[in-house]
């Protein structure tokens, strides 16, 4: 497993050093994928009945022809590390459950 606080911490502080405002919240978005629609479904209702915003899946072609399933969780948040990480933690965790692939977050750039 990629060490997400580490990862989390890079993109919060090029962020900030871009100048985006530390005062206001962010749509952070959590990936999620797998080349398996039922795992990837399950994933999907067990974080909404978290009570996550969770998007539509969608079917992606990878660069090798291949396709692979993703959704997105929408989460209204701080760009704080730590409350970060929460959702990170529980959604990572979630995703080890599910036997599908947590890729990661990102946000936007905010003046």
């Amino acid at each position: 497993m990629e060490n997400w606080r580490e990862i989390s911490e890079d993109i919060v502080s090029s962020l900030l050093e871009d100048g985006s405002d530390p005062e206001i919240l962010y749509e952070v978005e959590h990936h999620f994928v797998c080349e398996d629609f039922p795992k990837l479904e399950q994933a999907a209702l067990a974080a909404f009945k978290l009570g996550y915003d969770v998007e539509e899946p969608a079917e992606l072609e990878l660069e090798d022809g291949n396709k692979i399933w993703s959704f997105d969780i929408v989460v209204e948040a701080e760009l704080d590390v730590d409350v970060i990480m929460e959702d990170v933690d529980k959604l990572a965790a979630l995703a080890v459950e599910c036997e599908v692939e947590y890729d990661g977050w990102g946000t936007y750039f905010q003046e």
